[in-house]
């Protein structure tokens, strides 16, 4: 029976081989998917997405956010295509010609192999006040986001990142031509360590978001089973 754990994308927050690597073999086959960023990939290269996936990761989330000019960041997302990358980030603030030159190269990999692009418009560790006083952004937090998110759904990509608390007017705005991501996903007792803007499981997944990203609470937890039950996650999709 297929679980709402499987909508769950653990962190594996590590340059620890050796650790990601048991991790996968211990969840593997509760989850959906690993999501590894630049801590394994500078450590031991984008061969590292390979020996996840021999060791069972068979959705790796490549979360290096790409921001660059739009060659550059088509040519990043073709070396993911061929390493059979589910899903990678990339900024929205690269514009539209970014944007667009990455998903003419995913689809180029073909339907197989063309991995989601997923759009980061405002990072979970940043507020309103940190959008307006320090980024200049004279919108608020909320109105930025859905705008953002908008138009990289206009401009080619596959869903966004979307914290807790912008899921629903996301959702709303973008409909169903999107893939939602949502970070910031915490238990009742959690420390929300470095990010502001966090919320439950439940609440994340009825205001429309897809998929969520777990990491320290599953990764230190002897008892994974017991952390998917306290976030509500297994009961069936």
């Amino acid at each position: 029976m297929e679980t709402l754990a499987r909508k769950v994308i653990c962190a594996l927050d590590t340059s620890d081989l050796d650790e990601a690597q048991k991790i996968v073999q211990k969840l593997s086959n509760k989850i959906g998917a690993f999501k590894i960023g630049h801590s394994l990939t500078l450590s031991h290269g984008l061969d590292v997405i390979q020996k996840l996936q021999d060791k069972g990761a068979s959705r790796i989330f490549l979360d290096l956010k790409f921001h660059d000019i739009p060659n550059t960041v088509a040519l990043a997302v073709a070396e993911a295509a061929k390493r059979d990358v589910w899903m990678l980030t990339l900024h929205i603030a690269g514009g539209p010609a970014m944007m667009t030159a990455a998903a003419e190269e995913a689809s180029a990999a073909g339907p197989e192999k063309a991995p989601l692009l997923m759009g980061v418009s405002v990072l979970t560790s940043l507020d309103e006040h940190m959008l307006r006083e320090f980024l200049g952004v004279n919108r608020t937090l909320e109105e930025h986001m859905v705008s953002l998110s908008k138009t990289a759904i206009d401009f080619g990509l596959d869903g966004v990142i979307s914290s807790p608390h912008e899921v629903k007017p996301i959702r709303s705005a973008i409909g169903h031509r999107g893939v939602i991501v949502t970070p910031g996903i915490r238990l009742p007792s959690g420390d929300q360590h470095d990010q502001k803007r966090v919320a439950s499981a439940t609440e994340a997944l009825n205001n429309g978001a897809d998929y969520l990203v777990i990491g320290r609470a599953l990764i230190d937890s002897p008892d994974p089973d017991a952390v998917l039950e306290q976030l509500g996650l297994l009961t069936p999709a």
